[in-house]
């Protein structure tokens, strides 16, 4: 059911992420975090159904009969290429990775991102991620529950269940844990299939 309702709400961000064009980012490499991860992708799959190249009005139906109106914004350099039944397709991912570690301390949040667009002239196309690092400390852990309770470098705290109990083993108050969340779409518009 939750992936059902993720694929409804990336449906609704097809229309709006067809408005990204050439995006200009932090020039970091995307490193592979160590650690535990898990990870969750959901792909949403739409067909023009119209579109008013004057106007930039788009509408798109999704597989399950729903459709979705916007206007493109005008950073999208390629509209003109896109034609009634061409198909748009968005991908959503996210993962979380986790480490623990011994002692050290908590830390703020470093963000990466990166992004592109097709070339001018070819079909409309997008990519964009980012992920989100920082470190956090162990202030309690409820073994019976299971969940533990972090502490960040703000002094915010929050308390998480835990879906593996055997994972405890070994941790203890006052370990710092590194989170790692990414997330990232991939927009792309293909030409309508051949009849």
């Amino acid at each position: 059911m939750r992936m059902r309702l993720k694929s409804l709400a990336t449906a609704a961000c097809v229309a709006g992420s067809l408005c990204l064009t050439t995006v200009t980012m932090a020039q970091q490499p995307a490193v592979m975090p160590k650690g535990e991860a898990v990870l969750a992708s959901a792909t949403v799959t739409a067909t023009v159904a119209k579109i008013d190249h004057k106007t930039r009005a788009l509408t798109v139906k999704a597989a399950d009969g729903q459709e979705y109106s916007f206007v493109a914004d005008e950073a999208v350099q390629n509209l003109a290429q896109v034609k009634k039944g061409d198909v748009v397709t968005a991908t959503y991912t996210e993962a979380l990775a986790y480490e623990v570690k011994k002692g050290g301390s908590a830390t703020g949040a470093v963000v990466t991102a990166a992004g592109g667009a097709a070339e001018a002239g070819a079909k409309p196309a997008a990519a964009v991620g980012g992920t989100v690092t920082l470190t956090v400390a162990i202030s309690a852990i409820d073994r019976k529950a299971p969940s533990v309770t972090f502490k960040s470098a703000s002094g915010e705290t929050r308390t998480v269940k835990v879906q593996s109990p055997e994972k405890l083993a070994g941790v203890s108050v006052g370990d710092t844990v590194q989170l790692t969340y990414a997330e990232a779409v991939a927009i792309k518009v293909v030409a309508a299939p051949k009849k």
